[in-house]
């Protein structure tokens, strides 16, 4: 499996809406987004590194995932 780091919005996206399909993204806060994040398989990268805006573009791009799952 390919190493996940905070830049790949679109691909965490995918596997949070995979791994969490019930869960609406705009309802997981922040402290928990990041956990998320950083408890994914393939996740390399350094937990501190994170921002607000690099997880705003994930919880976006795992809306986007979301909404499309929803139909």
């Amino acid at each position: 499996m390919p190493q996940i780091t905070w830049n790949d919005a679109e691909e965490i996206g995918i596997q949070l809406q995979e791994k969490f399909p019930e869960t609406d993204p705009l309802t997981v806060r922040f402290t928990e987004l990041h956990r998320f994040v950083t408890e994914l398989p393939g996740f390399a990268d350094d937990p501190q590194k994170s921002n607000e805006a690099k997880l705003e573009a994930i919880q976006m791009a795992w809306y986007e995932e979301w909404k499309d799952a929803q139909g």
